[in-house]
């Protein structure tokens, strides 16, 4: 981005009188809250100048990036700000889980208010490839998903292949429950495959967007 450009960007937003303004991280594939923090000018332009989110730390006083230690980083796909100027919205691809607690955002806790609970969708494949990863970086005692990734691609592969075979059986018989929890592990060991592998979830997404464009079109 020219100068130019940056100046304009960062004339659009209304700083505070702190010199800071709410920075809302939202993931771009799922459209999941990540988290909310604050930002400055020097965080705006770092964060456009790496494509990697950055912000201030009010309490340490200093600039940071997010996933500084962890590895998980945000990378930055769209920076907007909201009507009046005064609030920002990053829409990234995270690289494993954005809270500190290994999960996949920071809200993701009990409502305080509201009984209803969100629609269950494929948003769910993420959160879990997101737990999935979190695993791989800090291995957990005990964890089923801990040890599979530390035994490796060929067992991984295996109960793949365990799975799929259980969710033809399940079919065959014609028992929609079976084949509903057959799919699940399925799934699941296949996600923990793409781990293993060093394939982020999003690539076998951004494949089936692309084959559905060439299926709408045909």
């Amino acid at each position: 981005m020219s100068d130019d450009a940056l100046a304009r960007l960062l004339g659009a937003i209304r700083f505070g009188t702190d010199g800071l303004v709410p920075l809302i991280v939202q993931d771009a594939t799922t459209g999941q809250v990540r988290m909310v923090g604050y930002v400055n000018a020097d965080a705006v332009r770092r964060t456009v100048e790496t494509g990697r989110v950055h912000f201030w730390s009010r309490s340490r006083q200093r600039l940071w990036m997010k996933g500084e230690t962890s590895g998980h980083v945000l990378e930055l796909v769209e920076l907007r700000t909201d009507c009046d100027g005064d609030a920002l919205l990053a829409r990234v691809h995270p690289h494993g889980p954005t809270c500190h607690t290994g999960r996949p955002s920071c809200f993701d806790t009990e409502p305080l208010v509201g009984t209803s609970q969100d629609p269950v969708n494929a948003t769910i494949l993420d959160e879990l490839a997101s737990i999935i990863a979190a695993r791989a970086v800090e291995p957990q005692p005990g964890s089923y998903t801990s040890a599979l990734l530390q035994a490796g691609v060929d067992r991984i592969a295996r109960k793949i292949g365990e799975e799929a075979a259980e969710v033809i059986v399940a079919a065959k018989n014609g028992e929609p429950e079976a084949i509903a929890q057959e799919a699940a592990d399925l799934l699941y060991h296949l996600l923990v495959l793409l781990q293993a592998s060093g394939v982020p979830a999003g690539e076998v997404w951004r494949v089936l967007q692309a084959r559905r464009g060439r299926h709408s079109s045909s």
